[in-house]
């Protein structure tokens, strides 16, 4: 193997925001900041949510960010300041390291994730499946 995952991580980490819980928690209900969840529908489920984030599972990241892409969500495409979230930190490190290198440019992650997140006793709401008819 060339690069394995922990090489991968460091090389996001270098280059993206991490924000403590508590600090992406103040950010909480700021019309300009929209908390994105990449992890997938199993663990929203199981385990709640950020209270009003955006599911956007790690597989279509890039195809939702893409206004290219049939299946590209305007979300992605305003201005606003994207918090990208997993369970623990590392895929979402990952994520946001993805969205710069797509172009985002106002993007930080959670270091610990969710599991810090919920640690921390920060706001916790439980997943409601949505539709995802938004056009492009």
């Amino acid at each position: 193997m060339r690069k394995g995952y922990k090489a991968l991580v460091a090389e996001a980490m270098a280059e993206i925001v991490t924000l403590t819980p508590q600090q992406a928690a103040e950010k909480l209900g700021n019309p300009g900041v929209v908390f994105v969840d990449i992890r997938d529908p199993r663990e929203l489920e199981r385990d709640g949510m950020i209270p009003n984030a955006l599911h956007a599972t790690r597989g279509m990241l890039e195809f939702w960010i893409d206004p290219e892409s049939p299946y590209h969500r305007k979300t992605f495409a305003e201005d606003k300041e994207f918090i990208f979230y997993c369970a623990g930190g590392l895929r979402s490190a990952l994520a946001t390291k993805t969205a710069k290198d797509m172009g985002l440019q106002k993007l930080a992650h959670i270091e610990g994730g969710f599991g810090e997140w919920k640690k921390q006793g920060l706001p916790v709401a439980e997943w409601q499946p949505k539709s995802h008819g938004e056009k492009k």
